[in-house]
């Protein structure tokens, strides 16, 4: 009976909505001051217990317009898997926020633009709480709200689609006593008067469900001044003709200081009860992580002048979450220059460049993985090395080895870099033939004798990295020439060092290009002053020649 009485309960409050295919981490947090202590105190706390990609709401004032230091914090959130939603604001003007205006949308959208942001969806709140006049310039005004937020939202939607707008979130318990205040709802309809087109451009709802009176309401009120304000809101708009679908952003809410176990347990029971039941809730970041003064003090979700937090913190802390998977735009290259012709029976250490131009940070602990398909051919197997913490902007280089068996006259492989099992990027193909294995004749003097000659030689392969790939010991040399069959872990038309040894006698270098057949490698006149064989000719050498 009682699942039944929910299910009735959820079906008369709710209306008809489509839920989001990918997993949404609700929870998040507002910052007063994007300070990296306080991002990371975020991430710790919405992030906790099984959650990722929680959301931070965030304020950019129009006089810190700076790109480096919003980038470097845009940076820090996509490390901590933080989402943020920003809040668009003027600068104070006494005891005002400055009214702002039309003109100011080009600064404000191409600062904007600028920037690469954290997930695709670009979260934009346009100003804040414009039913209060201290917060539009002195007075309440639904014309000019009207215009500004008309003139914003459509250059932010056709400067790019990824911008994802929001009217500011309003005071829902501000009585109607113009010009300071006005009740919200008879400033939307007035506002939608103004503004019939608005919500063509509008994607999603910011509300401050606040629980009044005093910030001080039961998690269990509905209606308006709850903590599910935001549904009453969606309410006033349906009745004034927005059908639209919005999503819900609940960017402001909390209680006033009072009783700490009290306040622990009311957001627990908002989480829980509340916001987590009702799909429309997309992200609800609680006002305000850390204000050490007036007029929020009582606001905060830290302690004053400490390091330690409220006992709310650590409770939400320990509520399960759900491990988000925001959609981030994947663009880079995948680099790599090649051998097109390998040998038979060998094997490789290759290395690739992989390049990201987009959003997210490629990494395994983020389930990603550079995958190499060869069209089912079984000659070649191969093994690649982990993708670890490649950011945006970065290039970096990753190993794999390949080895191959019997000759094959094509191959082709692509490298593709995945995530979750599904594909993000995939790099032109690589055809190579795969060859009989070469021969390498050495040519090898002595010094002062002429010819070298011997079955005690040693030769050494080493690729363009200094890397030994190949080494014969017992190498017979008559008349000055040696011949060394089937040489493995060469490429065709690559340089390598070719090194020989002999015991008493300094050895000697030189460089060739591998090619299929007619391989020579001819060296400098072996010295015999080696005495004590250590490869170098030194005092030790001396002392070895007078028996010392």
């Amino acid at each position: 009976m009682k699942k039944i009485l929910v299910i009735l309960v959820a079906l008369f409050f709710l209306p008809n909505f489509v839920s989001a295919s990918a997993p949404n981490n609700i929870y998040g947090i507002h910052l007063a001051q994007p300070q990296s202590q306080d991002i990371q105190a975020a991430s710790d706390l919405v992030n906790s217990n099984g959650g990722k990609w929680g959301y931070v709401t965030l304020i950019i004032q129009e006089n810190d317009r700076n790109r480096e230091k919003w980038q470097g914090i845009f940076d820090q959130m996509r490390e901590l898997h933080l989402i943020p939603i920003i809040r668009l604001a003027t600068q104070p003007e006494g005891e005002n926020w400055r009214r702002p205006e039309e003109k100011d949308a080009k600064d404000w959208v191409d600062f904007l633009d600028s920037l690469n942001w954290v997930v695709k969806n670009r979260y934009i709140i346009i100003f804040n709480e414009p039913n209060h006049g201290s917060e539009w310039g002195g007075e309440v005004d639904e014309k000019s709200y009207a215009k500004v937020t008309s003139v914003f939202a459509k250059a932010l939607k056709e400067k790019n689609p990824d911008f994802f707008v929001m009217l500011s979130g309003f005071d829902a318990s501000a009585p109607s006593w113009w010009p300071g205040l006005e009740d919200e709802e008879v400033f939307l309809k007035n506002f939608l008067n103004q503004s019939e087109k608005i919500f063509d451009y509008i994607d999603g709802w910011s509300s401050h469900s606040y629980p009044n009176p005093g910030f001080a309401g039961s998690p269990w009120d509905y209606g308006r001044g709850t903590v599910r304000t935001y549904d009453w809101e969606l309410g006033v708009l349906r009745q004034l003709g927005i059908s639209k679908e919005l999503p819900v952003f609940i960017t402001e809410t909390g209680w006033k200081r009072g009783s700490e176990d009290g306040i622990a347990n009311n957001f627990q029971a908002a989480f829980q009860s509340v916001w987590e039941q009702d799909p429309r809730v997309k992200a609800v970041t609680p006002f305000v992580l850390d204000y050490q003064g007036q007029p929020f003090l009582e606001f905060s979700w830290k302690k004053y002048q400490s390091d330690s937090f409220y006992q709310q913190y650590y409770s939400v802390q320990s509520l399960l979450k759900t491990k988000g998977e925001p959609e981030q735009i994947e663009k880079g290259q995948i680099n790599f220059d090649l051998p097109g012709e390998l040998v038979a029976q060998s094997k490789y250490n290759f290395r690739i460049s992989l390049d990201n131009q987009g959003q997210a940070i490629w990494d395994k602990d983020d389930d990603y993985e550079l995958r190499i398909t060869n069209d089912g051919l079984k000659s070649t197997e191969t093994l690649v090395s982990d993708v670890k913490d490649i950011k945006p902007y970065e290039e970096k280089t990753v190993d794999f080895s390949l080895k191959t068996s019997q000759e094959n006259e094509s191959q082709e492989i692509k490298f593709i870099l995945a995530k979750n099992n599904k594909n993000v990027l995939e790099s032109k193909p690589w055809r190579f033939k795969v060859l009989p294995l070469p021969d390498l004749t050495i040519k090898v003097n002595f010094w002062p004798i002429g010819r070298g000659k011997g079955d005690n030689f040693e030769v050494q392969i080493f690729d363009v990295d200094d890397r030994l790939v190949f080494k014969k010991k017992g190498v017979k040399v008559k008349d000055g020439k040696g011949l060394i069959k089937n040489i493995q872990n060469v490429a065709i038309d690559e340089l390598y060092r070719v090194v020989v040894l002999k015991s008493g006698y300094l050895p000697r270098q030189t460089y060739i290009v591998f090619k299929s057949r007619d391989n020579i490698a001819q060296f400098k006149s072996m010295l015999p002053f080696d005495l004590n064989n250590d490869g170098k000719f030194d005092l030790k050498d001396f002392l070895k020649l007078l028996g010392r």
